[in-house]
């Protein structure tokens, strides 16, 4: 069965109580179960991680890129890396699988600073401010794309 994986960066598992006007009240757990449902509806599995430091999702960048083969993709929310990180956007280059970047506020309407990505030149699309559902729209995305980009970038 062909693998998404999903990547969270820092703070999101603090989702359901940090800022809920923002980020609203879903939980990481939550995210996880939607992710797997829209995985499923695709007859693809969910590796599904979360962290703080921005090494680890630089390394399971590198490791679903080893994976191609089983791999449709991955969807990253790198949360304030995404701001910040030369590094994450040099990882997502270096690997064949496509990435879609998301987000669940729309980061453009809010801080100047958020309106930067240092993802998105990297990256086969980009989802913003669908909240949740966002993961669910990334994962259709990706997976109706993966072949196609990664004919491309052979």
């Amino acid at each position: 069965m062909a693998k998404i994986w999903v990547l969270n960066g820092p703070n999101l598992n603090l989702l359901g109580t940090r800022e809920p006007a923002v980020y609203g009240t879903a939980t990481i757990a939550d995210v996880e179960a939607v992710c797997r449902q829209a995985a499923k509806a695709h007859g693809a599995d969910v590796d599904f991680r979360q962290s703080n430091h921005e090494g680890a999702l630089i390394d399971w960048l590198h490791e679903a890129g080893r994976s191609a083969a089983e791999t449709l993709g991955v969807v990253l929310n790198a949360g304030a890396y995404t701001h910040t990180s030369l590094a994450l956007g040099d990882a997502i280059k270096a690997i064949t699988v496509p990435v879609i970047e998301v987000h669940l506020s729309n980061v453009h309407a809010r801080e100047p600073f958020r309106h930067h990505s240092y993802l998105s030149p990297a990256c086969a699309g980009i989802v913003v401010g669908f909240g949740v559902a966002g993961y669910a729209l990334a994962i259709d995305g990706l997976a109706r794309t993966a072949k196609t980009y990664a004919d491309a970038r052979r």
